[in-house]
């Protein structure tokens, strides 16, 4: 993991390049790991400031944009927007990170989502900063926080919830939100499959104001012990769908054999200009 710099950046959110439509950030672990820090801290002055009254008018959302969920997103406009409108939507996917790359942002790396999770922990645990684990199944989601807990013993982990394999309920979903709401967290970690932890963290960042959400995917049951990662040198060539498909064949065939190869006729056809796409503000 990288080591966080103190400086706080001025803008309120890191640059973003389109990527098939998709405005990918152009950042670092370093860097996210800055933002967090500067909302949480104003979500904290603000509260202390003005006691009684909400930290801020929504809370922020990071996406980790893989290679699946830009694909999805042509082909699905809200979700599209809902990764448009996010505070940060970080290259997670290699083939992403070579897509930036050849729109001349030099030197871009990946940010990857299981390790920007530990990124986020280690400097929750230096500063206080408290979480929330949404998504997983129970078991799963017991494990995790014991090895969270085991890897930075002084994190604090208020609150954990495992949803059911449906949709809430609105009394459910109210019930939940205020149990978030009464853990007092400062970040939320939301570990649904893509698109669904984008559009939760999207429809209830309004209900958890100042809040951080960070959708991170598979890293819960990777860190969890109960999904084996792809080697680092698999990562690096961008052959994680591979070793993924091949650990869950009978869960994850559709989107690697369906969905993700269309990713590269599509960058092709924006790197030569047929398709044209404005950068997201």
């Amino acid at each position: 993991m990288e080591i966080l710099e103190k400086t706080m950046p001025v803008k309120e959110c890191p640059p973003k390049r389109a990527v098939l439509g998709v405005g990918i950030s152009t950042t670092s672990y370093a860097e996210v790991a800055r933002y967090c820090k500067q909302w949480i801290e104003a979500r904290h002055n603000w509260t202390e400031k003005t006691p009684g009254l909400p930290p801020s008018p929504a809370g922020r959302y990071i996406c980790v944009t893989s290679v699946h969920g830009t694909v999805t997103a042509t082909m699905d406009p809200l979700f599209r927007a809902i990764l448009n409108d996010a505070d940060i939507a970080t290259p997670d996917g290699m083939p992403v990170v070579w897509a930036l790359r050849s729109f001349q942002v030099t030197g871009q790396q990946r940010v990857y989502g299981p390790e920007l999770m530990l990124v986020i922990c280690e400097q929750a645990a230096q500063l206080g900063h408290r979480l929330f684990l949404y998504g997983g199944r129970e078991a799963a989601l017991q494990d995790l926080r014991r090895r969270l807990l085991e890897r930075f013993p002084r994190l604090t982990i208020a609150g954990t919830y495992s949803p059911p394999f449906r949709a809430l309920t609105p009394e459910e979903d109210a019930a939940v939100s205020e149990t978030i709401t009464r853990s007092n967290a400062d970040i939320i970690f939301v570990g649904l499959s893509t698109p669904k932890q984008e559009k939760w963290m999207s429809q209830h960042r309004d209900r958890f104001p100042g809040v951080v959400l960070v959708g991170v995917g598979a890293a819960f049951d990777f860190h969890a012990g109960r999904v084996r990662q792809a080697p680092p040198w698999m990562q690096r060539a961008g052959l994680e769908w591979l070793f993924r498909l091949l650990m869950e064949p009978r869960r994850l065939w559709k989107r690697y054999l369906l969905v993700t190869p269309l990713f590269l006729p599509l960058w092709a056809m924006q790197k030569v200009g047929i398709l044209k796409y404005r950068d997201v503000p």
